[in-house]
């Protein structure tokens, strides 16, 4: 069942952290988010997709989170759009068969 991908730790002070800093610990706080993307990008692989954007599974995993919860649980967790890059970058050094799946660009800080 879907639900047990969904629970999320609330946003935390991100005063004084980079944007990298504030994903590494989004990331490491919903470990889910991840593996949810990580399974979104495999199936599109596996369906022949060459490259996909990113955006588009956030998009995606917004929907369905948001299918799961009431609008109070929504106002104590975002899925932030500075964290697209991150997560691309992520699932195409750690996942081999994703390499060169998502199009990405310099980052600036």
């Amino acid at each position: 069942m879907m639900q047990e991908h969904f629970s999320f730790a609330p946003i935390s002070s991100n005063e004084g952290k980079t944007i990298q800093e504030r994903f590494e610990v989004f990331n490491r706080n919903n470990p889910w988010v991840y593996r949810k993307l990580c399974d979104l990008a495999m199936m599109l692989k596996y369906k022949g997709h060459d490259r996909i954007g990113i955006k588009m599974l956030f998009e995606v995993l917004r929907w369905e989170f948001y299918m799961q919860i009431t609008k109070t649980d929504a106002s104590e967790w975002k899925l932030n759009n500075n964290y697209t890059s991150r997560y691309a970058r992520l699932l195409m050094e750690q996942e081999p068969a994703l390499k060169g799946f998502f199009s990405t660009r310099t980052i600036n800080e």
